[in-house]
């Protein structure tokens, strides 16, 4: 047995988890391991096949989708928002973070495409929820985890425009609203739906054949059941294979609606390590790739996201350590982590890709014990 199948075989048995898949890559060496049943029952084994909701690691793929867009020359990093998300146009903003909804002043500044590319747009989530912009904002940022719950673009972007900027665009990194707005704005700009866009330009070429933003019905066997933790520590049915994800929803949110596999998400990294080209063809330029991976945020707006952050930095759609504070933590490693028990990471110097999928939710922004097990035993400490 291998010190990845123990690390999550501890978990599986203790029952933080009903199973798990994880994969570490190194260059052409690959290590899956899949341990544990897609279901408390205990009826289908988990599979490295297995599907699952990804969640917030979808960010990446739709960050990647912009730059797309970019160097296409159809939008610009530095073009004004409003062009094409008219309703994002005359944005007001609370005049400290702390001040109340009817303390308002003018955005300083149009919200640009790379505002939303690096989440400092002004929407969002900061480390105090309690703020009252922020109160406002979870009135229309709902949990992800609940796609179904979502309205239709349009109507959502509306609501979305109502509610005052937490800070003036380009200040402060703040969580998770910019890359739902980033789906909106690639449908905006391409004329198709967010589902066709990604399926076409990067899941294909990839030949990431099982994600998507639903499930069809005979791929259903794979799906594995979602679940909240309850009291104690027991598991709470939070989606059935036959749920949320049956049909794409109204709002295919760019920020965490996509379902896919250790292997298809595989894909995906190693095109960002071959500094945008897989399977003999470009996806991104090697410049797009280094914006993607590389920090744009200020010691200060690393402060502002701590919760979200833990000190660490942010690139296009993901993290970037900046700091190794971790064994883990190796400057330049990018990837981010899901609300779903997912996370997916690359190391540029080492080559190294690190993806491990659960179904159990987490409770909070902090990543869990399981993660960061995994992530120690993915760097060999």
């Amino acid at each position: 047995m291998t010190a990845l199948h123990d690390t999550l075989r501890r978990y599986v048995d203790d029952g933080t988890v009903p199973g798990a898949v994880a994969l570490v890559a190194r260059g052409d060496e690959v290590e899956v391991v899949a341990v544990g049943h897609a279901d408390v029952g205990g009826e289908s084994p988990m599979a490295r096949d297995s599907l699952f909701r990804i969640a917030s690691i979808t960010k990446p793929v739709t960050a990647a989708a912009v730059l797309m867009l970019v160097e296409e020359g159809r939008i610009g990093l530095d073009d004004p928002v409003d062009a094409w998300l008219p309703e994002l146009a005359k944005p007001m903003a609370v005049r400290t973070p702390a001040s109340p909804l009817d303390d308002l002043v003018p955005a300083a500044r149009p919200i640009t495409v790379e505002d939303l590319l690096s989440s400092r747009a002004g929407w969002g989530f900061p480390s105090d929820f309690a703020l009252p912009a922020v109160r406002a904002l979870f009135e229309v940022q709902k949990d992800g985890r609940a796609p179904q719950a979502y309205p239709a673009p349009d109507v959502w972007l509306a609501d979305l425009a109502r509610v005052p900027l937490l800070y003036q665009p380009g200040e402060a990194w703040l969580y998770g609203t910019c890359s739902d707005l980033q789906g909106v704005l690639i449908a905006r700009v391409s004329g198709r739906g967010l589902p066709e866009f990604l399926a076409e330009r990067i899941f294909e070429p990839l030949g990431m054949t099982d994600t998507a933003f639903e499930v069809p019905a005979a791929e259903r066997d794979r799906f594995t059941t979602y679940y909240r933790r309850g009291a104690g520590r027991t598991l709470e049915v939070a989606d059935t294979p036959g749920g949320e994800w049956s049909r794409v929803p109204a709002f295919p949110s760019g920020g965490g609606g996509l379902v896919s596999t250790a292997d298809d998400y595989l894909a995906f990294a190693r095109m960002l390590l071959g500094a945008g080209e897989a399977n003999g063809r470009r996806l991104l330029s090697p410049t797009s790739v280094s914006r993607m991976t590389s920090n744009h945020l200020s010691a200060h707006q690393r402060e502002i996201g701590r919760l979200f952050l833990e000190g660490q930095g942010w690139g296009y759609g993901g993290q970037v350590d900046v700091t190794p504070c971790d064994p883990w933590n190796v400057p330049g490693r990018y990837g981010w982590v899901g609300g779903t028990g997912t996370t997916a990471h690359l190391v540029p110097a080492t080559g190294t890709i690190a993806l491990l999928l659960t179904q159990v939710g987490m409770a909070d922004p902090t990543p869990t014990p399981l993660m960061r097990d995994f992530w120690r035993c993915a760097a060999g400490g």
